[in-house]
């Protein structure tokens, strides 16, 4: 039997940078965005190597968002976000 290839390095993660990037870390997926990050799904860190890759990944990632947060003024919390009604175009008409 071959020997399993090292997973390829997963590209950094660069918090609040745009809002198109997701990380993806097993089943858990955290999504990028200019003023919020979403996590979203789940995450078995099994004890193996797949486990801990996927737990330096995931600390990598959680570095990086306390690191972004640190370096900012941060207001005590955000404002929600407000999203004005629009009309939808019918897709039956």
């Amino acid at each position: 039997m071959t020997p399993k290839p090292p997973p390829a390095p997963t590209p950094m993660f660069r918090p609040y940078a745009d809002a198109a990037a997701v990380q993806t870390i097993g089943g858990l997926s955290l999504e990028n965005g200019p003023d919020v990050i979403a996590v979203h799904g789940s995450l078995d860190l099994t004890r193996d190597r797949v486990g801990l890759d996927r737990a330096r990944a995931l600390q990598a990632a959680i570095t990086a968002i306390v690191e972004a947060l640190s370096g900012s003024d941060l207001p005590d919390e955000a404002a929600a976000p407000v999203e004005k009604p629009g009309t939808v175009r019918n897709p039956f008409a």
